[in-house]
């Protein structure tokens, strides 16, 4: 286990049952939307972001998992102003995320001295701007400043992540990014009857928790 004392300490064992929420939702990620499949979904998240509290971690990674968590609700329900608070949820939670990446790194010089972290930070870049291109055109005329906004923070926050030099907070952050683009491919970019659908949502949910783990656990045992 991460934290001393083994399963029965309190930080395990929230660690634990985040999980299991995890591989509940899972397994019911391609069911109807339930209140049951809503509670697993966002206490997949919440308790990492119990888990930051416990364990003294910054109040900003604390914020921007429990905005996650209530993001994650959001968008476990069906229709537009689901979709929209969810989408506000993550907003704010990145920047809250930029915001902590930026005061636990040492500057964007540092994208400049090591070539691969500035390699990672281009080729976000341009996964951004490609990605923002195909949504454009597929998204309704109320959506695009919105979803601009959206890929323009979640890029921050990759960035920003970059500059920390915590290899856990940069596979985070980079699992997040992908899972983002992934969800976007997934809701905007395939027919509503693609085959591909399916295996992209469970990927999401995988890349999307396994990011969210790995930023929470590079700080707490930093």
């Amino acid at each position: 286990m991460p934290f001393p004392g083994g399963v029965e300490a309190n930080a395990n064992a929230t660690l634990l049952f985040s999980f299991v929420a995890t591989v509940i939702y899972f397994f019911a990620l391609d069911m109807p939307p339930k209140w049951t499949r809503t509670a697993a979904k966002t206490l997949a998240v919440a308790l990492l972001a119990v888990l930051a509290a416990m364990q003294g971690g910054p109040a900003l990674l604390i914020a921007a998992l429990a905005l996650s968590a209530a993001g994650d609700a959001f968008l476990s329900r069906d229709g537009g102003k689901a979709f929209l608070g969810g989408l506000a949820s993550f907003l704010a939670g990145h920047l809250a995320y930029v915001v902590l990446f930026a005061q636990a790194g040492g500057g964007l010089g540092l994208l400049t001295a090591q070539s691969w972290q500035g390699a990672i930070a281009v080729a976000m870049a341009v996964f951004s701007i490609v990605m923002l291109a195909a949504l454009w055109r597929r998204v309704g005329p109320q959506l695009r400043i919105p979803v601009a906004v959206y890929v323009a923070a979640i890029l921050a926050m990759g960035v920003s992540a970059l500059t920390t030099q915590n290899r856990w907070v940069i596979a985070g952050a980079v699992l997040f990014v992908a899972s983002d683009g992934l969800l976007a491919a997934e809701r905007f970019l395939l027919s509503a009857i693609s085959p591909h659908r399916l295996w992209m949502r469970y990927t999401v949910w995988v890349l999307y928790y396994a990011a969210q783990l790995a930023i929470t656990l590079g700080f707490l045992l930093a």
